[in-house]
């Protein structure tokens, strides 16, 4: 679904990029100048908020994995992915900055384009507020690669406890893809510089898993 509003999305801009939208519209070859209104950018900001929604859809959805992973009563590993549960924190506190990104997210999702207050003396009486959906967007963007990147490190966390037990392939690829920018958690330690290691590299997982 979300790959779906992606592809929509895309082909709005596409549309957008390829059209004549700004006011007046000037042709040099005829010297015509025309007024049509065209600025409007209700198509894109409809578009971005739709796409807002779906990702903080995903990024949802990856949290809920994240705390499979890191509750010993679903995942039978164990409490937080740690060795040392109650003097180590593991990685639960990657949990919880998670659930307040997503959080967060719900609030981001709320659209921008319902809004409009009239600006320029009411000649522009419907305002799209597509800056603002584009900002709210590109938020949104970061919150879910942050909450994408922490999955991954309770995923490979999880890997290792369950050794000697072997992943397919795929997933074998991405535990090693990981593991040369993170190492194992065997001990506390700050966790925000390894959650951006993996959110720089997401494109290199998402070409090993697809």
């Amino acid at each position: 679904a979300v790959r779906d509003v992606i592809r929509h999305v895309e082909n709005v801009v596409s549309v957008e990029l390829n059209s004549a939208i700004d006011n007046p519209l000037i042709f040099a070859e005829t010297g015509e100048v025309l007024l049509g209104g065209n600025f409007h950018g209700e198509a894109l900001a409809l578009a971005f908020d739709y796409l807002a929604m779906a990702l903080a859809e995903l990024g949802a959805i990856s949290e809920r994995r994240i705390e499979r992973l890191v509750n010993p009563d679903l995942s039978e590993l164990p409490p937080f992915l740690t060795t040392n549960p109650g003097m180590c924190s593991g990685m639960m506190l990657l949990q919880i900055v998670a659930v307040s990104l997503v959080g967060e997210n719900k609030v981001l999702a709320h659209p921008a384009s319902v809004d409009s207050l009239p600006t320029s003396g009411n000649k522009e009486d419907h305002v799209s507020m597509g800056m603002t959906s584009a900002l709210k967007l590109r938020q949104v963007l970061e919150n879910v690669e942050h909450i994408l990147a922490i999955e991954l490190l309770c995923a490979a966390q999880g890997l290792d406890y369950l050794a000697p037990l072997r992943p397919g392939r795929g997933v074998r690829l991405a535990y090693e893809r990981l593991r040369a920018l993170v190492p194992t958690l065997t001990e506390d330690r700050i966790l925000a510089p390894d959650v951006e290691r993996v959110r720089a590299h997401l494109r290199d997982f998402a070409d090993i898993l697809e």
